[in-house]
């Protein structure tokens, strides 16, 4: 058993990252719309919460087809959110207060508004290769373009080919038909990018997250998916690893925080992505967990999520990662996801509420990794009240709204399962006080105000001993202050009920044994005997023998 942690270890398990979906943070020039300067505004409440890393969603020019996900320049600020001074104003305060600002790079694809794109529709064979054309058949026309060159599917729905007929060629975005894949294999692109990156280097950045970077390496033949999507074609491609190992030292960012979303991808891979003898990222973010209420791997579907799946998934990619020296990002939610606690817990009660989101808490901040928490998830926000499709914004959710009614549900049907999928039920503004509008701006926000903020709220949970946010604060000066949790060993138990999550850290002599009851029914515990507790979202320790409903609780042997 190690006695000691590895300085990667110590580094990146001390740290807590919190995500900024700047939208909806904190408006602060009353326009609709969270800003820069909105950031800078609640530093101080950041500060409090004890996070090191502020991870800002994309502020750059673009047509917010996809909410800042199509990028338009990479080098400039959209003007909705602010100026280049606003930001250097937030790099200043944030340093200030002993944070980091890390940068929501989206490298697999630009908007189709980014000048080069433009370029390319002009012809400009240099700017043609920065992206994937590939020729329509002879005598495609505009009305009957022919078959795209493959099946694949846009992951928002509908082919991932788009036909320009001034150029008759087609063009592969695996997301929305505004945001064209670039085309990594052309090594000007990845100059390009390369530059982007020692951009914003130079104006003190420090972290940067990379969007879906597993998805930049296509293969080098176009070939139809007949068992899937496309996606097995083109997730952990074929140069993934030499493109990225290029990137971080031609952008000079090898031994800064950063992180990969990776989409689909597989623990061999993470290890290689995230293990620092690689010298690609500092660690990655893995979604597999996330899917646990998918039926059959589908998206826009609903049922309960399976605990012992959930629980399979957590133990593979925890112990498998330590293994081989990788580094897992840990998070329940983002802007892509649910809340957690309308999805894994349960919101339908104040007590029961309550519970589960500290126990979600408590199940993954106490891992092996660098815990994201997705602003509001340290109030307990939870999925919005929406009850009507025009409620929604977000691109993916208004298309499969109608592309479930094309499959046969019914209007009622295909809005419940968007209610409870849809990317914005993370995206309503961050509550923060009572006043209208949840404190987040003086005019009605650019998406609806979920009700629950008259009683959940910033300012009426600092003063609680008992709220969701003073727990958070626990948890996070926890970390800090354990090295156990910050770089411990890990290994699973075997659960004593199928909707029990359990596992244990260990460092030398020391062991901590974290227990997460899924369920709003007693469950068995495991022996609890000679430990005192470290951690519990109940007050007082239980008799030992039973997990209260929604009980997380961690218990130390010294």
């Amino acid at each position: 058993m190690s006695c000691v942690i590895s300085e990667r270890d110590a580094r990146l398990g001390s740290k807590i990252a919190y995500e900024i979906y700047i939208r909806s943070f904190n408006d602060s020039n009353n326009d609709g719309v969270g800003d820069l300067r909105g950031i800078t505004e609640r530093l101080d409440y950041l500060a409090t919460l004890g996070v090191d890393c502020l991870w800002i969603t994309p502020f750059f020019p673009s047509p917010q087809n996809d909410n800042g996900y199509d990028v338009s320049d990479y080098c400039a600020i959209e003007p909705k959110f602010g100026t280049m001074e606003d930001f250097q104003e937030l790099s200043r305060e944030a340093a200030a207060r002993g944070m980091d600002l890390m940068l929501d790079m989206v490298f697999n694809h630009t908007s189709t508004e980014h000048e080069w794109f433009k370029r390319a529709l002009a012809g400009d064979s240099k700017y043609l290769a920065y992206y994937k054309f590939v020729d329509a058949e002879p005598g495609a026309t505009e009305e009957d373009p022919g078959t795209p060159p493959t099946n694949w599917e846009s992951k928002f729905g509908g082919n991932a080919w788009e036909y320009v007929p001034s150029l008759n060629k087609w063009y592969l975005h695996l997301f929305d038909v505004t945001q064209a894949d670039l085309n990594w294999d052309n090594p000007e692109v990845r100059a390009e990018l390369a530059n982007v990156l020692r951009f914003w280097r130079s104006n003190g950045v420090s972290a940067f997250r990379f969007d879906v970077v597993n998805l930049i390496s296509k293969p080098a033949t176009w070939e139809d998916d007949h068992e899937g999507d496309g996606r097995r074609f083109y997730t952990d491609g074929p140069h993934i690893h030499e493109y990225l190992q290029e990137m971080v030292r031609e952008g000079g960012i090898d031994g800064l925080m950063t992180v990969g979303e990776m989409s689909s991808t597989s623990i061999d891979n993470c290890i290689r992505y995230s293990n620092p003898d690689c010298h690609e990222l500092g660690m990655a973010f893995s979604f597999h967990h996330l899917k646990v209420d998918y039926p059959d791997g589908e998206k826009w579907a609903l049922m309960d999520p399976d605990i012992a799946e959930l629980r399979r998934l957590f133990a593979d990619w925890q112990e498998q990662m330590a293994e081989g020296g990788g580094w897992n990002a840990l998070f329940w939610s983002n802007h892509d996801q649910p809340r957690p606690n309308s999805r894994f817990g349960d919101d339908s009660t104040h007590a029961s509420w309550l519970l589960s989101s500290k126990m979600l808490a408590v199940c993954t901040h106490l891992m092996r990794g660098t815990p994201y928490i997705y602003q509001g998830e340290e109030l307990g926000m939870t999925n919005p009240d929406f009850a009507s499709i025009d409620q929604y914004r977000d691109v993916e959710s208004i298309n499969y709204y109608r592309i479930l009614q094309e499959r046969g549900h019914s209007p009622k049907e295909a809005f419940h399962i968007v209610h409870e999928r849809s990317r914005d039920d993370s995206r309503t503004p961050v509550q923060w006080d009572d006043t209208q509008y949840a404190g987040f701006s003086a005019v009605e926000p650019w998406i609806g105000v979920d009700g629950s903020y008259t009683w959940l709220n910033a300012a009426a949970e600092s003063n609680d001993p008992n709220s969701v946010l003073t727990f958070f604060k626990r948890l996070i000066a926890l970390r800090k202050a354990e090295p156990i949790i910050q770089g411990g060993d890990i290994r699973f138990v075997d659960e004593p009920a199928p909707c029990v999550i359990a596992y244990e850290r260990t460092l030398g002599d020391e062991r901590v044994l974290v227990q997460c009851n899924f369920s709003g029914d007693e469950q068995p515990a495991l022996d609890l005997s000679g430990g005192e507790v470290l951690v519990s979202n109940y007050d007082g320790a239980a008799d030992g023998a039973i997990l209260r409903p929604w009980e997380g609780t961690a218990y130390i042997w010294r």
